[in-house]
């Protein structure tokens, strides 16, 4: 991991030894430590926010699939209803035209 930084920023191995060096001069021995423990903790909590963000955003997917799941098999059970309201609206012009050409029939 860490090499993939390195090569990521282009450093190489004097480049390193010479920040690790200007970090020692400025800071000293006593005060390195806790800035790399606080640096370790900034990017702990910058990692748990990102995570953060990545499972509310999959869990907003994950509600807006279900959403639009329920949407359509509302619209095909709405369309079933539909279907059937007509069906049975049609039955009885059905029927009373069969009556009425029985009727014609034993008329004649």
């Amino acid at each position: 991991m860490h090499n993939g930084i390195l090569l990521f920023l282009n450093l190489g191995t004097q480049e390193v030894v010479l920040i690790v060096f200007a970090a020692l001069m400025l800071f000293g021995g006593e005060k390195l430590p806790e800035l790399a423990r606080g640096l370790g903790k900034g990017i702990r909590e910058f990692k748990d926010a990102t995570e953060g963000v990545k499972r509310e955003i999959h869990r907003n997917i994950n509600e807006l699939t279900a959403t639009e799941e329920l949407k359509r098999e509302e619209e095909i059970e709405n369309e079933k209803q539909h279907r059937n309201i007509e069906s049975e609206i049609k039955k009885p012009d059905d029927a009373s035209n069969k009556e009425s050409e029985i009727l014609n029939n034993k008329n004649q």
